[in-house]
């Protein structure tokens, strides 16, 4: 396991066979923006790995940093280019919520568990959405 930290966001990475797992942590106060340099950064965790398939753990968000979309959406698509994917896990209803809000639901669906995101199963349904 390593540890990363850009402006404020702990990333641990863990490496599994074809995944890379990144629980993704606020070390300052949660309404503090994104870095601008998120994707990049795991991008850029991804490569030194030579794996572009991520789940991204995110739990410990109470709710989405401004910025977080945008940020998330950067990176699927750079993943998606090199044949690689992007799974997010733990999302609490409110967080799911602001996915829904923003129409990215299907492109990144809330999965349950590490182990779900990464066989693709058991999203994670917002009551009334």
């Amino acid at each position: 396991m390593t540890v990363h930290v850009v402006d404020g966001l702990q990333m641990r990475v863990d490496r599994g066979p074809n995944w890379l797992f990144v629980k993704l942590r606020p070390e300052d106060a949660l309404d503090q923006p994104v870095p601008p340099k998120m994707a990049d950064e795991l991008w850029s965790i991804s490569s030194r790995h030579f794996i572009y398939r991520l789940v991204l753990e995110m739990d410990e968000f109470d709710s989405l940093p401004p910025g977080m979309m945008g940020q998330l959406v950067l990176l699927q698509e750079r993943l998606a280019q090199c044949g690689g994917a992007l799974r997010i896990c733990g999302l609490t209803p409110e967080c799911e919520e602001v996915l829904h809000d923003c129409h990215l639901e299907a492109a990144l669906p809330n999965h349950a568990t590490r182990v779900a995101a990464v066989k693709g199963c058991e999203t994670v349904v917002v009551a009334g959405v």
